[in-house]
């Protein structure tokens, strides 16, 4: 196996304006040598981030980007509210800069005002937060990092990427039980519902790559908003509109582990004037996922927030359809966040319409299931994990859908693992790359805790190895416990977490009303026109 098998090289990464592979000496399109961990759930990330922010001193280097921050969102406990966190670092003399998405009025169940405080509080001690609305219309930055770099001590450098946001409900465990500091989400998840999510922590090489991208962004010439009347709102406020200079950036860190790992982003094509970095905007995250999933042979494990959008549904059933012994399995909420008469069957018909398509290339390879924690309560999934044949694994901040692949701003890594698992099967895709540690402990953790596999002992966790006995205990889990439900919850609870997901029907009248109001709210494309034409990315 190369790395080229894989991975996008520089060429196929289509955006030759980003200085992302060209920061390489050889120009790689990915880095060698790094340490990259999973954090499973917000507690383990959120902990582990304010003991790494609380370390750094004076000149140190702090730079994020969120989608949405809540101040007063407590990491680990009374009195390390995220806010008082970063500007506890910045009155330490940490060089704090953050871009947060602007975001649309509150009244449309947004967050321009969270995200207002948490800039607010971090100018006012010192550090630099700007509120970004370099977007296309209705879009968002939706990508979510931090980076701590430490001059003089690299071996602490460290960047976090993946789907968690510094804000409310995201300070889970595995327990389920939910962030005690909630925002709503549809009914069914309770005053306090249960989240599922994943981060990524990297040390070595990849850390420079991160950092590459929020200085792209922070560097953006382009003023922070288009609308006369957001600038107006703005100036009202006193937000900075301008960015300061960056200090220059440090060499990389030394190398420091297996795993290679290739930076991924999605930028639209921004209208009247492109980014500087992706003029013609850039779908490597898009791009990323066609190649792997040409090389799909047996299994596709997938956890989604959303998993909706045929024309990107289209490239999942096109390997299912190609290669008759490939399974299918994803992890899914079991409704959608939002519950309104309009807005649920606008989220609802993508889902229904893309799952229709896998089940008709794959047939009974195709499997989808949604979570519950032991009180019954439902879990919302907003993880976005994709891990191929136990060789190519994906974390970052994107979904499975053509907003994610094309029109919001996005981050992901992808990861290799020069080191082969000695687990059986050696190579479970059949192709010579062999399975690897990274991507199947990642595989494994995930499924372990939905299946309560360390605490049944009737199956050894690692015979999960094998696609086809982890497609079949994900299977016998679920109807099992959706049994006990039917028989109306009678003796003790079975193992498990897995409910079967099955889509609902909507009416002839919803579909025809929810169709289009889809395509242009929920799930837009930022894709030039002539791509589209073609569906191609």
């Amino acid at each position: 196996m190369t790395h080229a098998d894989w991975l996008l090289t520089t060429g196929e990464r289509g955006n030759t304006a980003t200085r992302l592979d060209r920061r390489r000496p050889h120009g790689e399109a990915w880095s060698e040598g790094n340490e990259a961990r999973p954090l499973i759930h917000g507690a383990a990330y959120f902990a582990e981030l304010l003991a790494a922010v609380r370390a750094m001193r004076a000149g140190d280097l702090l730079l994020f980007t969120d989608w949405r921050g809540d101040p007063d969102e407590r990491l680990d406990g009374a009195g390390t509210e995220i806010g008082a966190v970063l500007c506890g670092a910045a009155e330490r003399g940490v060089i704090v800069k953050g871009l947060l998405w602007r975001s649309h009025l509150d009244n449309l169940h947004f967050s321009e005002e969270e995200n207002r405080h948490l800039g607010a509080e971090i100018e006012q001690a010192g550090g630099e937060c700007l509120l970004d609305m370099r977007v296309r219309p209705g879009g968002s930055h939706h990508q979510k990092l931090v980076v701590l770099r430490h001059p003089g001590r690299p071996e602490r450098d460290v960047a976090y990427v993946g789907g968690i946001d510094l804000c409310h409900n995201r300070n889970d465990d595995a327990t389920h039980r939910g962030d005690r500091q909630s925002a709503p989400l549809a009914p069914e998840y309770g005053p306090h519902p249960p989240w599922h999510d994943v981060q990524l922590a990297l040390r070595g090489p990849a850390v420079g790559d991160v950092e590459a991208v929020f200085r792209e962004r922070w560097e953006d010439p382009a003023p922070l908003s288009r609308s006369p009347l957001a600038r107006l709102r703005s100036l009202a406020h006193g937000d900075d509109p301008d960015a300061g200079e960056l200090p220059p950036q440090a060499a990389d860190p030394a190398p420091c582990g297996t795993h290679t790992v290739q930076v991924l982003r999605t930028y639209p094509n921004r209208l009247l004037g492109g980014y500087p970095f992706a003029p013609d905007g850039e779908r490597s995250i898009a791009r990323a996922y066609l190649k792997a999933l040409r090389r799909a042979r047996a299994l596709i494990y997938l956890e989604d927030q959303y998993l909706w959008s045929p024309r990107v549904i289209a490239s999942f059933a096109e390997a299912l359809r190609r290669h008759p012994r490939l399974l299918l399995l994803a992890v899914i909420p079991s409704v959608p966040e939002q519950n309104g008469r309009l807005t649920r069957p606008m989220n609802l018909i993508g889902r229904i319409t893309a799952l229709d398509e896998l089940r008709r290339a794959g047939g009974d390879r195709v499997a989808v299931y949604s979570l519950e924690n032991h009180g019954g309560d439902l879990v919302y999934v907003h993880a976005k994990v994709c891990v191929i044949d136990d060789v190519w694994a994906s974390v970052g901040s994107d979904n499975i859908n053509l907003r994610s692949w094309t029109h919001d701003s996005e981050l992901s890594c992808a990861v290799l693992d020069r080191s082969a698992d000695t687990r059986r099967p050696h190579d479970p895709g059949g192709l010579g790359d062999g399975a690897r540690p990274f991507a199947r402990e990642l595989r494994l953790a995930l499924m372990r805790e939905h299946l309560d596999a360390e605490d049944t002992g009737t199956r050894s966790p690692d015979a999960l190895c094998d696609p086809a006995v982890a497609f079949g205990a994900f299977e016998e889990a679920a109807r099992t416990l959706d049994a006990w439900h039917e028989g109306g919850c009678r003796g003790p609870r079975p193992p498990g977490r897995l409910r079967r997901y099955a889509p609902p029907e909507l009416s002839r009248t919803q579909r025809a009303l929810a169709t289009p109001l889809h395509h242009v709210l929920v799930d837009p494309d930022g894709r030039p026109l002539r791509l589209r034409r073609r569906n191609a990315f």
